[in-house]
Formats: C-alpha cells, sequence, structure tokens
C-alpha cells in the first residue's frame, strides 16, 4: 500500500517555486565555500543533504496522512448519504487498507 500511495505522491507533487530562498541557499553556499576547508564544506553538505531527506519525508508523510483522510470522509459520507449497502461502499475497508501494520 505504501508504494502505491508513493508512486501516487510523485506523480502528483509539483515542487513549489522558492526563488528567493534557492537565492539566498546558492549565495550563502558560495561564502562557505570561499571561507571553509575541504573537509568542512564536505560537512556541511551532508548537514544540507540529510535536511533534504527529511523535508522529503516529511513531505511525503503528509501526503499519506491526507490521503487517508480524504478516503476516511468519502466512506463517511457514503455511508450518511444512505449508502448502508455494502455494495455501495468504497472497497477494501478503510480499517484493512490503513492499518499501521500495511502502511509502514
Amino acid at each position: 500500500m505504501s508504494n502505491i500511495l508513493e508512486a501516487l505522491y510523485y506523480r502528483f507533487y509539483s515542487q513549489p517555486e522558492n526563488t528567493l530562498q534557492e537565492m539566498r541557499i546558492e549565495a550563502n553556499h558560495n561564502l562557505l565555500r570561499q571561507r571553509l576547508s575541504k573537509r568542512n564544506r564536505k560537512l556541511v553538505l551532508r548537514i544540507i543533504d540529510d535536511k533534504d531527506q527529511i523535508c522529503t519525508g516529511v513531505s511525503l508523510d503528509s501526503f499519506i496522512c491526507g490521503f487517508r483522510l480524504a478516503w476516511q470522509i468519502v466512506n463517511q459520507v457514503q455511508n450518511y448519504d444512505g449508502c448502508s449497502d455494502s455494495s455501495q461502499r468504497a472497497e477494501p475497508d478503510t480499517r484493512q487498507l490503513f492499518s499501521e501494520e500495511v502502511i509502514k
């Protein structure tokens, strides 16, 4: 299930434009390149890479949580509209589909 949600995320995700922030990052990166030793520059780049990985993970987790919420809302609306017949409900059952064991 997690692979399906990740595929949906990467299919529909569009990175926002952060031109001002990107320009500041590039300017600061150039300053660091001038002032730090090669060893320290590598350390800073590792820190930046790790931070980027954290941001990507948070973004993916946010997408999955939003998808789960939307799925639950759809089921509640269908049940509220009188769709008590199980053939009219969204399948499979959300309790099974979104259990913590399936997602992780």
